[in-house]
């Protein structure tokens, strides 16, 4: 299964959903249906019947969680170092500008922990602790309003190219022309 905030559930997520299945498991030893259960517990009926087969076989231990697939390569404190390490700014650790990026996070983790992580690993693992991409709340110093209205008056027209020319149409995708003479001439 795969989940959007990447890097798997949290242990009260996890123990959540436990609960959701040991609950169904009560409901099958009163011989309750897969359907009633799985709207009962805003589940779906092909979970309830895969559940039901394995309760079935082993009984409520099957169930149970088997807990996260790995575990987490930094710990929580580790995790607090690293938070106020990135707190210290990039400048602090080396880097010429205020601007932390993933491979500046990865290169902090491998100095500071001696562990490894790729680009993917540290995005799930910021996002994993509520942290998110920002943009900056400030438009640079260094800045220059002239060359950049200079630049999108000159040489994004170049680049965006020319517009097409409006004509009579529609939105599909057949000929606008031929459009026109079916309806002049049906």
């Amino acid at each position: 299964m795969r989940y959007t905030q990447g890097g798997g559930l949290s242990d009260e997520r996890r123990q959540f959903r436990e609960g959701i299945r040991l609950m169904a498991a009560e409901r099958f030893a009163q011989g309750e249906a897969s359907s009633v259960i799985a709207k009962e517990l805003r589940v779906s009926v092909r979970s309830v019947q895969r559940w039901r087969r394995l309760w079935d076989k082993s009984g409520p231990r099957a169930l149970r969680s088997a807990g996260s697939a790995s575990p987490p390569r930094l710990s929580e404190a580790q995790f607090a170092v690293l938070e106020a390490e990135l707190a210290k700014g990039p400048v602090a650790h080396g880097w010429p500008d205020q601007r932390w990026t993933l491979s500046r996070i990865k290169t902090v983790i491998g100095r500071r922990f001696h562990k490894s992580y790729t680009l993917q690993g540290v995005r799930k693992l910021l996002i994993r602790h509520g942290f998110s991409c920002q943009v900056p709340a400030r438009r640079a110093v260094e800045r220059d309003e002239e060359k950049v209205t200079g630049w999108v008056k000159e040489t994004w027209p170049q680049v965006e190219g020319p517009r097409r020319r409006s004509m009579r149409g529609s939105s599909s995708r057949t000929s606008p022309a031929s459009r026109w003479a079916q309806s002049r001439f049906p």
